[in-house]
């Protein structure tokens, strides 16, 4: 996943199947007792026209940061924001309600990984549910690797939740070791890195986490995010009914959306 800016986990705690299909399956999870903590933010998907206006400000100015060749191509909402089969998860301020940060997911439900237009995807990950997160971007702030890992994680339990097998990234150097922190492995020998047309062709590596393995190698590995990811319950994380979300279309689209500043193809 390209990344706009830093994010350290160790510091911050095809239309293809039918519904109730196993490729999308969500799973049962057993019912365990856990803390719960509250965060100064929420992160909820986007469903309105306002909402994606705050993604986008975020992500542009991320990207700028950074990336500001790339940066100039997102100051708009992109198709695939609104294309079946994606969510975007924005962070805001309980304080001001300002967006803080944000996330692009894609499952594979209805179309290709964003990434498959530059790879061929080994045979582990074939014919599995596979969910992709892109447009990773957080304001500036003493916040902001927090903001990350809280997103991260919402990015897990939206997988949990909607039966997704394998998460899979694309980060650049030197970005991909922090998901080599995570436990997330390299999807192709010798950890090399492609051009990938989605984010400007910028060389990535493409590393992938069995989302329901996930926890118990945390667990063994005596990870930082055992507890934060697993034990810990945060309300203000709030992904609605996901079974029924990632069947059916992006919920700003359900809510009668179906443009930004530009019109926008609609599946």
């Amino acid at each position: 996943m390209h990344q706009a800016s830093a994010f350290n986990p160790s510091t911050a705690a095809n239309q293809s199947a039918p519904i109730g299909s196993p490729l999308f399956a969500p799973r049962a999870r057993k019912s365990v007792e856990m803390k719960q903590e509250s965060l100064p933010f929420t992160v909820r998907l986007v469903t309105s026209e306002a909402d994606v206006h705050k993604a986008v400000k975020v992500r542009h100015s991320a990207y700028a940061r950074h990336v500001p060749v790339l940066a100039e191509t997102l100051r708009e909402a992109e198709d695939t924001d609104f294309a079946a089969g994606v969510a975007l998860l924005l962070a805001e301020s309980k304080l001001d309600g300002s967006p803080l940060g944000t996330m692009r997911i894609q499952t594979n439900r209805y179309r290709p990984l964003a990434l498959e237009q530059s790879v061929h995807l080994p045979a582990f990950l074939q014919h599995r549910s596979l969910a992709e997160a892109t447009r990773l971007g957080v304001e500036q702030g003493r916040m902001s690797t927090f903001v990350k890992t809280v997103l991260f994680k919402a990015f897990y339990q939206y997988c949990l939740q909607a039966g997704i097998d394998y998460m899979v990234i694309t980060a650049r150097a030197p970005l991909d070791r922090q998901y080599e922190r995570l436990m997330f492995s390299d999807v192709f020998p010798h950890g090399e890195f492609v051009p990938m047309r989605h984010v400007g062709n910028i060389l990535h590596r493409v590393l992938s986490l069995d989302v329901a393995g996930a926890a118990q190698a945390w667990k063994i590995a005596g990870h930082p995010m055992f507890g934060f990811m697993t034990g810990t319950r945060h309300p203000d994380i709030d992904l609605g009914a996901l079974p029924v979300e990632v069947d059916a279309q992006m919920p700003i689209r359900r809510a009668g959306f179906s443009h930004v500043a530009r019109s926008l193809a609609v599946a």
